[in-house]
């Protein structure tokens, strides 16, 4: 028998194609993607809200003190509070250009934010002492807009930026050890200019203002509890909103 050559019409086994099972949960990931984008874009916009709020409060500020005829301009780059509200305006800069492009902040970032957020926070608490303090001295404090938005309104929402944002990273207690430099070398330069040209930022530095030096150093003390204190709340909130990482990707972001 010989083979049978098959004919222009025949063909061969149908192949039937089924819809792959992985196709559900590809249409499900770029919604979930959607909505985190969409938390992380409304923290980046509330930062650069408090940092045009920032730059505003520092031009207001200047504009304020150029008013009193006896006080030197230049005087006022000197103070805590405005070198705190020029760091924390580039911190807010910064987190809001990483909150729009990634899900998670970075550690060095969130180091940085934490050490602005408490310079900010105790300029803001030392003001206010400040200002209820001299009810009961011979003279008064004036508090205009540009210094609330400066003592008050953006640390408090500083903070309340850093308690809600679950986008932070870790951070170690090894941060503490960061807090103290940067207070402690600004004390040093303002005592030393203060000895030169005879003006001081805050009254309890001017040894004119005060009893002693122990009056001086009691107040140093208070400020030095303070920055440690609040550093350990932002370092204790951060390590109760964290979740954990990949393994591998849990260094510390303070070095050794």
């Amino acid at each position: 028998m010989g083979a049978q050559a098959s004919g222009p019409g025949r063909t061969g086994p149908t192949v039937r194609e089924f819809p792959s099972q992985r196709e559900e949960p590809q249409a499900r990931e770029p919604f979930r993607a959607r909505k985190r984008l969409s938390l992380r874009s409304s923290y980046g916009i509330g930062r650069l809200l408090l940092a045009v709020a920032g730059i505003a409060g520092l031009i207001g500020n200047y504009e304020y003190v150029l008013l009193f005829p006896t006080f030197a301009a230049y005087n006022v780059f000197t103070y805590f509070t405005v070198q705190s509200a020029i760091a924390a305006v580039i911190a807010f800069v910064l987190g809001a250009i990483v909150a729009f492009r990634q899900p998670k902040d970075p550690q060095w970032l969130d180091v940085f934010r934490a050490l602005v957020t408490t310079y900010i926070l105790v300029s803001g608490i030392v003001f206010l002492t400040i200002v209820i303090q001299s009810s009961s001295r011979d003279y008064s404090i004036e508090v205009p807009w540009p210094s609330q938005v400066l003592h008050f309104y953006i640390p408090t929402l500083a903070l309340l930026d850093w308690l809600t944002d679950t986008g932070k990273a870790r951070l170690s207690w090894r941060f503490l050890r960061w807090i103290l430099p940067y207070p402690i070398a600004w004390g040093i330069f303002t005592f030393v200019r203060g000895s030169f040209v005879g003006w001081y930022p805050y009254f309890f530095l001017d040894p004119a203002q005060v009893s002693g030096p122990l009056e001086t150093a009691f107040y140093c003390l208070i400020a030095v509890l303070l920055f440690l204190g609040i550093a350990a709340v932002l370092v204790a909130t951060s390590r109760l909103s964290w979740r954990p990482r990949p393994r591998g990707d849990r260094a510390s972001s303070v070095p050794n």
